[in-house]
């Protein structure tokens, strides 16, 4: 970008947070406020992702995008963990919008990678079919979907391993910084994947699949925490004596650091396991691990967390609106628990992500909705740009505000 380009886009960017701003203040109705920042962004979305998905279309196959590098749109394969959030976002579309158009783009694009269902390799086929088929099986009520669950299910079955009673993450020799003596790895990412488990015993009758999401959670609830409700990334158990050999990070800043996604994930996981199990000792650890998030001293004024909660460089260190989006969505579940208050927070998040400090200008920021996530910045990867999965959790948390409002 040259810096008269720049130059242009920076007083376009001031223009819009101060008329942001001055609507904020001008809504006097809260309830007309809260469904017209959702309109705004439905409308917003509509236009963004539509010229994404005309790159896909022109293209002639389904190319799914995941981010952007040297302003390029990074496409990924069906068995890339975040290849299932473009198709789940062209159903959150449809529920936003009604439109016929995103559910014919939702059919099309979920199909499309129905081979993840036998991905064994990992433990995210969790994350890529609920995301996808999860969705579209809520919209259209197509049996054959069911079919694409149940298979993931029983290929993320094949990393359970029964001693310590956890699903194991990476193997040994994988993940993201390759063998560190590792026997079985388990990553807090990992509580995300269990609602495939609970949604096949549903399906089959099959009370194995619910046994091991159970497990899973139980065992990451005493091995992954700290006393300050704080989790780790990395716990690596001894798959065949059973116990905790490690506790570490891959993408934190360190083995003792709160990388900021992984309390997300840990805070949404949690949620899941009460709404499916109604065991309350999930909401209770779901209300313990929001408290660590909310009362942290390096949490900014606009909720939007810096990508490690103890990165020496805060103030000045990168933000990630993935983590936001994420938190933001489970809040808005949490809320319907008995706890209204959590709603109020989510709308703070969602008011924040929807400003011009972290929506991109449309026709910018390689077609995706937010700016400023991150991947992984111990390994140089995907550091403050568009995530597909920020925009996947924006717009889900978008879809439980409007229910919730209605």
């Amino acid at each position: 970008m040259d810096k008269l380009k720049l130059l242009n886009y920076m007083k376009t960017k001031q223009i819009m947070i101060a008329l942001f701003a001055i609507s904020l203040m001008a809504c006097k109705n809260i309830t007309s406020c809260e469904t017209d920042l959702v309109a705004d962004n439905v409308t917003f979305a509509t236009q963004q992702i539509g010229h994404q998905v005309k790159l896909i279309e022109k293209a002639g196959q389904f190319i799914n995008p995941r981010t952007i590098k040297d302003d390029k749109i990074q496409y990924i394969p069906f068995d890339d963990w975040t290849s299932g959030f473009f198709p789940g976002s062209m159903w959150y579309m449809y529920k936003l919008t009604g439109d016929e158009k995103w559910k014919n783009l939702g059919i099309k694009y979920t199909e499309s990678i129905d081979s993840a269902k036998y991905v064994t390799s990992h433990h995210d086929v969790g994350f890529i079919v609920m995301c996808s088929f999860g969705n579209a099986l809520k919209a259209t009520k197509n049996e054959a979907y069911k079919e694409v669950i149940v298979q993931a299910a029983k290929s993320l079955a094949t990393r359970y391993r029964p001693t310590p009673g956890v699903i194991q993450s990476w193997d040994e020799d994988k993940g993201w910084q390759g063998t560190r003596g590792w026997m079985c790895p388990v990553i807090i990412d990992n509580m995300m994947n269990l609602e495939l488990f609970f949604e096949t015993t549903k399906f089959t009758g099959d009370s194995s699949f619910y046994k091991m999401a159970v497990s899973h959670a139980d065992v990451t609830m005493a091995n992954h925490f700290r006393k300050d409700n704080s989790c780790y990334h990395v716990v690596d158990y001894d798959k065949i004596k059973g116990g905790v050999r490690s506790k570490q990070t891959a993408q934190g800043f360190a083995d003792e650091s709160a990388w900021a996604r992984g309390q997300a994930w840990a805070l949404y996981g949690y949620t899941v396991c009460y709404r499916e199990t109604k065991d309350k000792k999930y909401l209770d650890f779901a209300e313990k691990i929001y408290n660590f998030i909310f009362t942290n001293k390096n949490m900014p004024d606009d909720l939007i967390p810096y990508w490690d909660f103890n990165d020496p460089n805060i103030p000045n260190a990168p933000r990630d609106a993935s983590t936001a989006a994420i938190i933001a969505s489970a809040l808005y579940e949490l809320s319907t628990f008995d706890k209204p208050e959590y709603k109020e927070t989510a709308d703070k998040i969602i008011t924040s992500l929807s400003s011009p400090s972290y929506r991109a200008i449309l026709g910018t920021n390689g077609n995706f909705l937010l700016m400023h996530s991150v991947g992984s910045i111990p390994h140089g990867h995907e550091i403050d740009v568009p995530l597909n999965y920020a925009d996947y959790y924006f717009l889900e948390a978008l879809t439980r505000k409007k229910g919730l409002e209605k």
